[in-house]
């Protein structure tokens, strides 16, 4: 059996959405102390819609597949929806994950969460605060 899925090598090889938005609405970026990997999502956003967005990846090809396959599940949707995303549903749109990759999957829902902070904060809209916990060193490493 193949460590990565179809899906996950197409994404990997032919990722989508790569780059950045220079006037973005919203910007979110994290990473991973333990493995090195960084993610940064570049959202453009008008009445509440993800019109377009981009990502710029440092790490490795799971890492890159999440990016792509998350931006592919968030474009042209709404706020609330991309809110939804979660890591489990990216490693399932990607047909799986090896278990000691599911992290990246968890970078992804990351950084769309801040990106859509970052956005909220910039224009002064009020959110539910336990939307986006503040991780706490350890919840950083992504311990698996």
């Amino acid at each position: 059996m193949a460590l990565y899925s179809e899906k996950v090598m197409d994404h990997f090889r032919n990722p989508r959405n790569v780059g950045e938005i220079p006037d973005a609405d919203g910007i979110g970026e994290v990473g991973n102390a333990r493995c090195g990997d960084i993610m940064k999502i570049y959202l453009k956003i008008k009445d509440g819609i993800i019109e377009d967005v981009k990502f710029n990846t440092f790490g490795c090809g799971s890492a890159i597949a999440s990016s792509s396959m998350a931006t592919e599940l968030i474009k042209g949707k709404p706020l609330s929806q991309a809110l939804e995303l979660t890591n489990k549903a990216v490693a399932e749109a990607l047909d799986g994950l090896p278990a000691h990759k599911m992290h990246c999957s968890v970078l992804a829902e990351e950084a769309i969460r801040a990106a859509i902070k970052d956005y909220y904060d910039k224009n002064g809209i009020e959110y539910d605060k336990s939307l986006f916990p503040e991780p706490d060193e350890d919840e950083e490493l992504h311990e698996d």
